[in-house]
Order: C-alpha cells, then structure tokens, then sequence
C-alpha cells in the first residue's frame, strides 16, 4: 500500500494542491460556510477526476499507490483555505476507504473502492453513538449475522458527512462479548430500507461538512458487506489510526494558515508610527506560534514516515493529534489577537479557522481522551475509566 516517498513528486502535487486551493476553492469558502453548504458533488467528481481522492489507495482499483504522506500534503493544502475541499481528500485517502483497503475483503474492495477513488461516491465512517462517545466500546448499535445477511439495529451520532454519504463503515456489536470484544465494522448502504437521518446539527465549525444523526431500524445487508467480524477491534482501532493522522493534519492546516496570514499582516499594519512586527511582544507571540506549528509537523511527518504496509505506531500518532489539535486552537486565537479588531470579523477569515480548529479537536478522540491513551501506550497498559 505505500511506495518510498518521492519527494520530487510530493512537490508536484502540493503545488497542483495550493494552486487548486487558491484558485478554485478560496473564493468560494466564505459563502459554503456563511450557507452551510454540502461541498457539491461534480466538485467531488472534480477532485476524483484529478486523481486526489485515490492517491493513497491501490492501484489495481484506481487508486495513486503513493505513500500516505501525499496524501498528507495534499489534505494540508487544500485545508489551508477550503475544509470541505480538503475532507474530501481526508475521508477517502485517510478515512473509511483505508479500512476497506487494508482490512477488507477483495470483493469488497472491488465494489466499494472505484466509486470512491472517481468521487462517484462517498464512505463515511460511524462510531460514536448518543450514549457511546468517548467510551466508544459501550456502544449499543448491533449488526447480527443471520445467514446470507446482515440485521443493524441502532443510532449513531457525530457521523461527518451523516445525511450525504452513500455509505457507511458502521461500527456495532456483533454478539454478546463485554467491551471491545464484540465489536466489528460492516457497511450499510444510506438508501437500504430502514436507514434513517436526523435533522442536521449546526456546529459551531465544519459547517461545509454535514453532520447528523443516522438511526437503523431492522436494516438488512448482504453478508459480504461485513468488513471485520467480532474480536478484530485492535486492527480496527489500528487503521482508525490513519484517519487520526488525517485529523492531525487538518488541525496543522489550520495552524499554518493562521501563521502565514499573520506574518503578512504584522509586516503590513503600522500602529504607533511603525509595523507591528517591531513590537517585541508581536516577536515573542509570533515565534510562539511558529515553534508550535513546527512541533506539530514534525510529530505528524514521524508518525505518518511508519506508515506503508504496516499501520502507524499509535504512541506516535497519539502525541501527533494531541499536539497538533491544541496548537491549532491556540494558535489561531493568537492570529486573532495579532489581527485585533480585524481577526475577530469574517473578512479576515481568522475566526472560521478558529471555529474548525475545535472541530478537529473533538473529532476522532479528544486531547484529553488522547492523552488517557499516550499514558496508556507508554506504558503499556490500559486503565479501566469505569471503576
């Protein structure tokens, strides 16, 4: 699943990225988040079209082959400016689609692979649940094999892209087993009879990336739409780990963004007779900002550099998302006090990075459930937050 990086190549394709980013999704970003606006279709297809949406899947099913980090890159550059460009390239190259890649069956891959990789369709993944968020094992939702099918019964919660995928990589309890034991994954199609949407959430950010409610009432699939039978929870949580990779590279986008529009403007914007960069205290706030954004990226290059065949080290990938998820958040709200009153208008783009920087935090496990699990992982052992 992952060739040796070229960095030749990698070049390449994050400048085709920030020129896509800059020229086609820029202008529009404002007013998909002003409208809430699901990112359109033949925009998706556009992005298929482009090769974007596959770059980090195989080949033989149309993908790019290309290691994770292109990926990577290419989620940074389009995040910059437009997220719901980027979650695009995010949930196919980083998200659901790889646990079907890596975990699936080869039928599976087959029939679910090429309509993602085109931007025909999209895959979405759905774990928590009303009851069941950052305990994720104490889900209730259960899919039952009976023959030749699948029964799902259940609601999930906080599904990106709830309401507008075409499918969905559904985490439940296959048997009886406590905790994790009994859960595996299987894909439920939207429009299967007994799938249902709740109303659609209005967040805070991700506003161009739908969220809702999705309910399972007597759902049948077929039996090889089951991803992972019960007791396969550590390699689900393992390729989980791709998509926290993904999280953290959203979360560094919006960082970096933060920074660059910064550095311009303090160089720009004269107060007291001179540019704000020759206050010292601007010097100190910005190289603040620049060694936080570093650290992040470093943390994230060293996480994903593990990744080909094998799945990341999840230590690694842990301290990636904790770090890049809590830099994100302080240092766009440092972009907006550099910005003054500018940084807290919509004009100046600031606030809508802040507002998505607390999205990606709570996506995919919170910095304080992250945290739980880098103790846990060091370690070498696992709490029970039950008792």
């Amino acid at each position: 699943m992952g060739s040796a990086i070229d960095a030749d190549e990698q070049r390449a394709l994050k400048e085709v990225a920030a020129k896509l980013a800059a020229e086609r999704y820029a202008p529009r970003a404002e007013e998909w988040d002003r409208e809430r606006t699901a990112f359109p279709h033949e925009e998706r297809r556009y992005l298929g079209e482009l090769g974007l949406l596959g770059i980090a899947l195989p080949e033989r099913h149309g993908g790019g082959g290309a290691p994770l980090q292109h990926a990577l890159t290419v989620i940074e550059e389009l995040a910059k400016e437009c997220r719901p460009a980027a979650f695009q390239v995010f949930e196919s190259n980083t998200g659901p689609a790889q646990v079907v890649a890596r975990l699936g069956s080869e039928q599976q891959r087959e029939r679910f692979l090429p309509p993602i990789i085109s931007g025909e369709a999209t895959l979405a993944v759905a774990i928590s649940e009303p009851d069941a968020g950052s305990a994720a094992t104490d889900m209730k939702t259960k899919a039952v094999v009976e023959g030749d099918k699948v029964v799902v019964n259940g609601s999930k919660r906080w599904i990106s892209n709830g309401g507008e995928a075409d499918h969905y990589l559904v985490y439940a309890r296959m048997n009886d087993a406590p905790g994790s034991k009994a859960i595996g994954a299987v894909i439920v199609e939207a429009d299967r009879p007994g799938v249902s949407f709740g109303e659609r959430e209005r967040l805070m950010g991700f506003r161009g990336i739908p969220s809702a409610d999705i309910r399972f009432d007597d759902v049948e699939v077929p039996a090889e739409n089951l991803v992972l039978g019960p007791g396969r929870f550590r390699e689900l949580f393992g390729a989980f780990s791709i998509e926290r990779l993904g999280n953290a590279t959203m979360s560094l986008a919006l960082g970096q963004a933060a920074l660059d529009r910064t550095k311009r403007y303090v160089q720009e914007r004269d107060q007291f007779g001179k540019p704000l960069v020759e206050f010292q205290n601007v010097q100190m706030t910005l190289a603040d900002m620049l060694l936080q954004v570093e650290a992040a990226r470093l943390l994230i290059q060293r996480a994903a550099a593990g990744v080909g065949e094998n799945l990341p080290n999840s230590l690694d990938v842990s301290l990636a998302k904790c770090t890049a998820n809590e830099m994100a958040k302080r240092v766009t709200d440092l972009a907006m006090q550099l910005h003054g009153g500018n940084g807290y208008t919509e004009e100046f783009g600031l606030e809508r990075l802040h507002r998505d920087s607390h999205g990606w935090a709570l996506a995919g496990g919170t910095p304080a459930m992250q945290r739980i699990r880098i103790v846990s992982e060091m370690l070498g052992r696992s709490f029970d937050q039950r008792r």
